[in-house]
């Protein structure tokens, strides 16, 4: 699907579970793997939505695998309010595992479906950008950008 951060290619199991949204700049589908468009019209809809500043959370059937701590952590992420941020420290804390900042970031940048999971809510300590797995730290200040109101960043 078009998108302002590039085309997204949106995956799951053919019945609209979404499992992966990766950018097409950054992957390329496999030819079998290739899902019918209608099988993702809800999920497209909703990400329309959330572009156009219409949408502030999503409500999606999505299976992203990943381990206990994993899931926790993107379990997590769902609950961070639109345009707000937090610091991987705060959210290891929150999880309880207070010296695990390393391992809430690993587990946020393993994220299968950003944007949906907003991953991009999580910075620095410090309040920098760091790394973002759609496509880098510009992509993600589009998306702060988008939930601050300052959608003249699209």
């Amino acid at each position: 699907m078009p998108s302002p951060l590039g085309e997204l290619l949106l995956r799951g199991d053919g019945e609209g579970v979404l499992s992966r949204i990766d950018l097409l700049a950054d992957r390329r589908p496999e030819p079998e793997s290739t899902p019918a468009p209608a099988a993702f019209r809800e999920a497209a809809d909703q990400l329309t939505a959330y572009f156009a500043g219409g949408r502030t959370r999503f409500e999606l059937r999505i299976a992203t695998g990943g381990t206990p701590f994993q899931r926790s952590v993107w379990e997590r992420l769902v609950t961070i309010p639109y345009g707000t941020t937090l610091s991987y420290g705060e959210l290891a804390r929150e999880l309880g595992r207070p010296t695990a900042a390393r391992a809430v970031g690993a587990a946020n940048g393993a994220n299968p479906v950003p944007i949906v999971v907003p991953c991009h809510r999580v910075l620095a300590a410090s309040g920098d950008l760091t790394g973002f797995g759609l496509g880098g730290v510009a992509r993600k200040r589009l998306l702060l950008s988008l939930e601050s109101g300052q959608r003249a960043a699209f």
